[in-house]
């Protein structure tokens, strides 16, 4: 039953994970890692439509591989004496299977290690998360699908061998162990049981429950997010239109009220000449107000209602209304990511924004204050803050 469950979830967990690799736009050189030689994804245009993908791609990825974990330790228990088996094979078929455990288990492992990390923002390992995430995934792919295909036949006879109504009927005290094999799981003299499979079955089921309860509300929010102990951001992101979550603020940026007041002035480049625009004429051209996620990769997000100008206008100024992708830079000069490309695609949808108020009202300063993009579906990181200027023309080329 364990491996049936995580023959049907782990697979979710891995598809969600590239699929986030792919969102990040490899294609303009702004995923991590870059070059990745023949481990190379198709890539392509990550969609707009709907609002909420990579809400809902990353909530799976970084959700559902939390509730996983007590299902995955759990089935580790189960096969722990094998680990221990000697001698360690007796075939060429054994030692391939030896390698692929040696491949699946490591590799499980290292991924939700440094992954539980990474939404804790606590990075002690000394390397590159995303680097050591992504390559370890395919350590772990490569893994599983060789185990899978050994192991498989072994799966479906051991859940037709019994009726789970039974099991789930069955006491402690009526409960048999399973027949010794040589190669099985059982041991040669079992003593006593200590708990029923039903018990069993409950346990995981309920610390993957449990889990769920935990983390859920990072991606569901309202309500549940007061039952979110794990949020890495915290449960209570403040009152008011403003009080959302903020993954950096603007002191970790270094940026102060001085040069986002009066003088700030968005450059718009791409067309003739470069065209500048501030705050006031922004706010004096057409706004438009959407509804929209910001999705972290740590798995957390927050749905709120944005107004600003459409950049497919801000495009128009420069004589590029129909062309793209467009490189966005902050003013920010110290942070990883104070820069993204945006897809064509990304440019042209009626609801991304340079967004000025959030809730009716004027962006804070950690919000980013006095203007940031606001895109449909885009990871949040790349919803740039403290936007300083749009290159129109330079696309992923600069």
């Amino acid at each position: 039953m364990l491996g049936a469950v995580l023959l049907v979830t782990l697979p979710i967990v891995t598809i969600t994970g590239l699929l986030s690799y792919i969102a990040y736009g490899p294609q303009f050189g702004q995923a991590i890692p870059g070059d990745v030689g023949f481990l190379k994804l198709p890539t392509f245009d990550w969609p707009t439509d709907p609002s909420w993908l990579y809400r809902l791609t990353q909530g799976l990825h970084v959700g559902l591989g939390l509730v996983l974990i007590p299902v995955v330790l759990a089935k580790l228990w189960s096969v722990i004496p094998r680990f221990f088996s000697w001698p360690p094979f007796r075939s060429p078929a054994q030692l391939l299977e030896r390698i692929s455990l040696i491949m699946l288990v490591g590799g499980a492992l290292f991924e939700i290690v440094t992954g539980v990390l990474n939404i804790q923002y606590d990075y002690i390992f000394g390397f590159s998360f995303y680097t050591a995430h992504y390559y370890g995934a395919w350590v772990f792919i490569a893994g599983f699908a060789v185990h899978v295909a050994i192991k498989l036949p072994r799966m479906w006879r051991g859940l037709r061998s019994r009726s789970m109504r039974e099991v789930l009927r069955t006491s402690r005290a009526d409960t048999e162990p399973e027949p010794h094999e040589p190669d099985g799981l059982a041991a040669a003299d079992p003593a006593e049981p200590t708990v029923s499979r039903r018990g069993a079955l409950a346990l995981v089921g309920g610390g993957a429950l449990f889990v769920a309860v935990l983390t859920a509300g990072q991606t569901i929010g309202g309500w549940t997010r007061h039952a979110a102990l794990l949020l890495p951001r915290g449960r209570d992101a403040g009152d008011g239109p403003n009080g959302f979550p903020v993954n950096r603020t603007a002191a970790a940026a270094r940026i102060t009220p001085e040069i986002t007041g009066p003088a700030w002035r968005l450059t718009l480049l791409g067309g003739p000449v470069p065209v500048q625009l501030d705050r006031a004429a922004l706010l004096a051209m057409p706004q438009h107000t959407a509804v929209l996620p910001i999705a972290c990769v740590e798995g957390w997000s927050t749905v709120q209602t944005w107004t600003g100008v459409p950049l497919r206008d801000l495009a128009a100024l420069t004589g590029q209304a129909d062309r793209g992708p467009a490189r966005v830079f902050s003013i920010e000069r110290f942070g990883a990511f104070n820069r993204a490309v945006l897809a064509a695609n990304q440019v042209a949808h009626p609801d991304s924004l340079l967004a000025l108020r959030v809730n009716g009202v004027d962006l804070s300063l950690d919000h980013g204050f006095p203007a940031r993009v606001i895109v449909p579906a885009l990871p949040g990181v790349h919803n740039t803050k403290w936007v300083g200027t749009i290159d129109f023309a330079a696309g992923g080329d600069r």
